[in-house]
């Protein structure tokens, strides 16, 4: 027997305490409900650790996103000094160092993407490009595609063409995240979930098959655009 519900969340970026909030707005029921991230987890807010335990311990699932890709590039920094990082670490080391051994395989283990076929719905990060299958998409299309140029090419840049989402002729109905811009988008086979809660907005979550969207405020600005 399947989920009641599939509840997808939304970009993250360590906003621990609106991550909690958002689980109590849509009444989540951690034994019948199926949750699910479109990815970045991490970075950018206060506790991506605690986002990742909240992960592991309540059975979420998520696709990779970019900033968690970003991090798999720096690897575990806990055995690093203050003078290995140099004068001025950047700030994905830094998030790297707040991480422990729990938390890599977690993240390590983040798929491209979702296939959620009694939903009729794929999950992915960035975006799918129209016209390819999903399984021949290049990974930085799949976690880092915001629009569609005139002449078809993909672009990571929100003033690189249209959103690559209204393009999408369907069927299946993709859930995304990545363009906190653009905010929620509603196109006809695709949801955009980034609502720029790290940047002081909301974090947004779509639940299926009712298709309600929910919202909860941003506690605070964590990041400057």
């Amino acid at each position: 027997m399947g989920p009641e519900r599939t509840i997808l969340i939304g970009d993250i970026h360590g906003c621990l305490a609106e991550l909690q909030d958002l689980v109590v707005a849509c009444a989540v029921d951690w034994k019948a409900d199926r949750v699910i991230s479109v990815g970045d987890l991490v970075a950018r807010g206060p506790d991506s650790h605690g986002v990742l335990q909240m992960v592991r311990e309540t059975g979420m699932r998520a696709v990779l996103g970019n900033h968690d890709a970003k991090l798999l590039t720096i690897g575990p920094q806990s055995n690093l000094d203050d003078s290995a990082l140099g004068p001025a670490p950047d700030h994905h080391t830094e998030v790297a160092r707040t991480l422990d051994a729990r938390d890599w395989p977690l993240l390590e283990g983040l798929p491209l993407y979702l296939d959620l076929p009694e939903l009729d719905a794929l999950v992915v990060h960035g975006g799918i490009r129209p016209g390819i299958p999903i399984e021949e998409q290049p990974r930085g299309v799949l976690m880092n595609l915001r629009s569609i140029a005139a002449d078809g090419a993909p672009s990571n840049r929100v003033d690189g063409g249209v959103p690559w989402a209204s393009l999408w002729p369907g069927p299946r109905h993709v859930v995304f995240g990545h363009d906190a811009i653009r905010g929620l988008q509603q196109h006809p086979f695709a949801t955009g979930l980034d609502t720029g809660c790290v940047y002081g907005r909301a974090l947004t979550a779509l639940i299926l098959p009712e298709r309600r969207l929910v919202s909860v405020p941003a506690r605070r600005i964590y990041c400057e655009t």
